[in-house]
């Protein structure tokens, strides 16, 4: 359903993985991946938004390195070797290439593991444009990184499984608290009897198809509500 493409990234340009639904056009989404690179999973996310009727575009934050999953010293290492300031401008890239294909003056964007900490990152650097950020059992891991939530205007869905041991549900709980405090909309849900990665169903040994349903309709009804 979707394609690789390139679009401007801050004077230069990014690559990502843009899917579009059969009308040619409707809300913006922005995917960003996990710590595993631009795989076939974070693809089929983006065609299964284009399908529900969005614009929906992965940018390759890891600029065409993939890593198999089930290699997490070696998600690791690419995760740690991502220039932050790189990412900030493929990500923002992005934003503006679903506003431009898209429909609306606002877009949504979602996260998975280090994407969904990336996702809330966006959310406070384009407060302009991001209405609606869903971070997907992620939280930002990097102590340096944290931004500056008082920017962000976007309202917030986040995701978590109670057994994970990576982003724990005390953490969300805690990104909530901070986020209330200054104001922000924000819901977090947490999936009784799930681990890391629930969404992920080439992942056989964490996916719960059930708890994936439910995150997905609750996740299209929250882009419904802020985006349409």
């Amino acid at each position: 359903m979707g394609e690789l493409i390139e679009f401007p990234s801050n004077g230069s340009t990014a690559g990502g993985y843009l899917a579009a639904p059969d009308g040619g056009s409707g809300p913006g989404v922005v995917v960003i991946q996990e710590w595993w690179g631009l795989v076939d999973h974070i693809t089929d996310v983006c065609d299964r938004f284009a399908a529900a009727g969005y614009v929906a575009l992965a940018p390759d934050l890891y600029h065409g390195q993939k890593v198999k999953p089930g290699e997490p010293d070696e998600a690791g290492k690419a995760m740690m070797a991502m220039k932050m300031d790189q990412a900030a401008r493929d990500m923002s890239g992005a934003v503006d290439e679903v506003l431009r294909r898209g429909s609306g003056d606002k877009v949504g964007v979602i996260g998975f593991c280090m994407g969904g900490g990336l996702a809330l990152v966006l959310a406070t650097q384009r407060p302009d444009a991001v209405a609606a950020v869903v971070p997907c059992y992620g939280i930002i891991p990097w102590p340096d990184a944290q931004p500056d939530y008082s920017a962000m205007t976007a309202a917030v869905l986040g995701h978590y499984a109670e057994k994970d041991t990576f982003f724990t549900p005390e953490a969300a709980q805690g990104l909530a608290d901070e986020l209330r405090a200054l104001g922000k909309s924000v819901e977090i849900v947490v999936y009784p009897g799930t681990d890391h990665a629930f969404f992920n169903d080439t992942r056989q040994e964490v996916h719960d198809p059930e708890a994936s349903r439910q995150l997905w309709e609750r996740t299209l009804a929250f882009f419904s509500e802020h985006l349409r």
